[in-house]
């Protein structure tokens, strides 16, 4: 069973390409091109959301085929899949904060602080991602119809590399929900107010 929880989770950005006959860069998009830390203190109308993990690139890179993760030492790929299996969750994947406020009109940042590459997706309701494996590990059996879309082409900008960033402005009033992907996990909710 390990095996196949292993071969699917290295599926991480394979699995983003071979639906949709597209390559996912590694290198930040133009929505992508400003510096984590440009964000770190935010403006006094901006909110930030830092996306996390823990992730230990060696152990990443030796799965078949490697899984990309540019940080060295932290949470090995095995003790990753472990942690899932225990929680359903890891908590070294996060967004954070997992909840906040937003008026109407500012823009919310999405910053990869982490070491893989990672999601910063609104949704109408959370769900699974594009790892199947992951999604069965997170028991999100069912996967969220915006995750299904980055499938297809023109989604590459919502592919954010580690140390790139994500904008979005928040339009509405009311609850929006984001998740990774990827890690589905990984969830905020933003509470917009007018």
């Amino acid at each position: 069973m390990k095996f196949t929880y292993l071969a699917g989770t290295s599926l991480l950005l394979a699995a983003a390409t071979a639906c949709s006959d597209r390559a996912v860069g590694t290198e930040p998009s133009i929505r992508a091109t400003l510096s984590a830390a440009s964000f770190d203190k935010g403006g006094a109308t901006d909110r930030t959301v830092n996306i996390l993990d823990a992730c230990d690139g060696p152990s990443f890179a030796a799965q078949n085929p490697p899984v990309l993760c540019t940080r060295n030492g932290g949470v090995t790929f095995d003790q990753l899949i472990a942690q899932l299996t225990a929680n359903q969750s890891a908590g070294a994947w996060h967004f954070a904060p997992s909840q906040m406020d937003a008026k109407v009109g500012l823009t919310l940042f999405a910053v990869n602080k982490g070491g893989e590459v990672h999601t910063f997706t609104h949704v109408a309701h959370f769900g699974g991602g594009i790892v199947p494996p992951l999604n069965a590990l997170s028991n999100n059996p069912v996967p969220a119809a915006e995750c299904l879309a980055l499938l297809t082409p023109g989604h590459d900008d919502d592919f954010i590399p580690p140390g790139g960033t994500y904008d979005e402005d928040v339009v509405a009033s009311g609850t929006s929900l984001y998740q990774c992907c990827i890690h589905p996990w990984m969830r905020t909710v933003v509470n917009g107010k007018g």
